[in-house]
């Protein structure tokens, strides 16, 4: 039976390439930088030869390989003109009408807008569709960039992801005596993500004036639509929590990709797990955004940093799929648990063509060998 995944697929797919027989070893390396490689970047330059290896007994049909893959890169090794240009593409689709069809989803004001209300579809054809927009729409010529966590999880508002100039994502929120986000599925002291010291508008940086759904703070007013679908335009407020990003440390993530052995483990450790008390980076990168839309599950596409926070959920997934990539890259979440196959398909709604899940598991030649990417 085909599933219609319009908000359930949280994290079940992984990025796809096409690649052609390789004829000489692929040089995969980090660009030097201030931040020294953590040890899952480290796990990553030691397992790339397991995916070469896969890739030469699977080759794509349309000639991605991993010398001719785009290379998506961390925030931070990007130049201040490379940010500078991503900011440009994405003030470019706030500025642009949206295409969402008015009688579902009027509050959709902006082609940027298009991109939230669909928020749980197969986040990885959701990203390479949005990296696309950037592209095609608005001339961006680079490629969507991904957040390292352990980078800046020890002082996350001081990065350059968020310190507010004009080649960051914009910069926390002014202070506000909000009572914290409650988790009641976690006991204390997960149960609530206390206040960092912002939660109020954002008012440095490129961004503001976004206008999603949410549901954590008592002060904004209710969408006029029971859906949340209304028009409801407010400023971009944020709580950069550095409560929740102390569980984005590398030894997280390098334990979810190393000690998860089965694709449905994976998923649910990195979705979170309440009966051991563990967020999961996932809700942890969620969280670290805080605030309103970013630290709402259900309106987080709102701010921009949800695609660079979802491009390290991918990246994760791959690095996950190349420790065993010829077990691990048609891997399904759910098959063993639910009715779901690699025949489901991922639909998009009026955003993106409908396509079959395992045409999303492989980036190196999935959806029909458009996509073509790695992680650098």
């Amino acid at each position: 039976m085909k599933h219609q995944y319009l908000e359930v697929l949280a994290a079940s797919l992984l990025l796809c390439v096409n690649s052609s027989p390789l004829e000489k070893r692929f040089e995969y390396s980090r660009p030097p930088g201030p931040y020294p490689l953590d040890v899952v970047d480290e796990l990553g330059l030691a397992s790339i030869k397991n995916f070469e290896e896969y890739l030469a007994k699977n080759p794509s049909e349309n000639g991605c390989s991993l010398e001719t893959a785009v290379r998506r890169k961390e925030w931070s090794d990007l130049s201040v003109e490379q940010r500078e240009d991503y900011v440009a593409a994405v003030l470019c689709l706030q500025s642009k009408p949206s295409q969402a069809p008015k009688d579902r989803f009027p509050g959709a004001l902006s082609r940027y807008d298009d991109f939230v209300p669909n928020l749980l579809p197969a986040h990885r054809y959701y990203i390479w569709f949005y990296e696309q927009a950037l592209r095609k729409e608005c001339g961006y010529e680079g490629y969507q960039p991904y957040w390292n966590y352990d980078r800046y999880a020890a002082d996350p508002i001081n990065s350059p992801l968020f310190n507010g100039n004009m080649s960051s994502m914009g910069g926390n929120g002014l202070p506000s005596d909000y009572a914290g986000v409650p988790t009641p599925s976690f006991a204390p002291p997960l149960d609530v993500i206390p206040n960092a010291g912002g939660g109020g508008c954002v008012t440095e940086g490129p961004f503001k004036d976004l206008g999603p759904k949410s549901t954590f703070f008592d002060d904004i007013p209710p969408n006029p639509q029971a859906d949340g679908y209304g028009s409801n335009p407010r400023c971009l407020r944020r709580d950069v929590n550095k409560y929740a990003a102390a569980f984005t440390t590398a030894n997280w993530t390098y334990a979810l990709i190393t000690e998860n052995q089965d694709i449905d483990t994976f998923q649910q450790v990195m979705l979170g797990t309440p009966a051991k008390n563990d967020w999961g980076v996932h809700l942890a990168g969620h969280y670290t955004i805080g605030g309103d839309p970013g630290g709402d599950f259900w309106a987080s596409p709102g701010d921009p940093v949800f695609y660079f926070h979802h491009g390290m959920i991918d990246r994760i997934w791959w690095l996950w799929q190349m420790q065993d990539p010829d077990n691990r890259m048609m891997a399904v979440a759910g098959t063993q648990s639910v009715d779901h196959s690699v025949e489901d398909v991922v639909d998009l709604a009026w955003l993106a063509p409908a396509v079959p899940v395992a045409d999303l598991l492989n980036n190196i030649g999935g959806h029909g060998g458009r996509f073509c990417f790695i992680y650098d």
